[in-house]
């Protein structure tokens, strides 16, 4: 079963990066046949795919986050990370990783601070 945890800061500025990780135990970032994903759900709001990494470091990403959105990985660690540039507190939101078929981290809330 394939386990996955986000970690990273709970609060960044404005204009700052967000920055997360997302560590997978029970499979292989590098060879599953995964999308490893980026999710998020603003308070009240519904879930928006960020983008994706998939086994041959291939990056897939939002049309309307492309530019601010930077998805790579670890394979020696077996983590992949998002990084998300020059936020608003629009971009506060609960932060979730899957594997693009069934399984997907807790979530961690990040807060912009204005």
């Amino acid at each position: 079963q394939v386990q996955l945890q986000e970690s990273g800061p709970g609060l960044v500025k404005s204009s700052q990066t967000l920055s997360l990780t997302c560590t997978v135990s029970g499979g292989s970032i590098t060879t599953n046949l995964n999308y490893w994903s980026w999710i998020r759900q603003p308070p009240g709001n519904g879930l928006e795919w960020l983008g994706h990494i998939d086994r041959s470091g291939r990056t897939y990403y939002s049309p309307s986050l492309k530019s601010r959105t930077s998805i790579s990985r670890d394979t020696s660690k077996n983590q992949f990370t998002l990084q998300l540039s020059s936020v608003t507190p629009e971009d506060t939101a609960v932060y979730y990783c899957a594997d693009g078929i069934d399984y997907w981290g807790k979530g961690t809330l990040v807060t912009v601070s204005s």
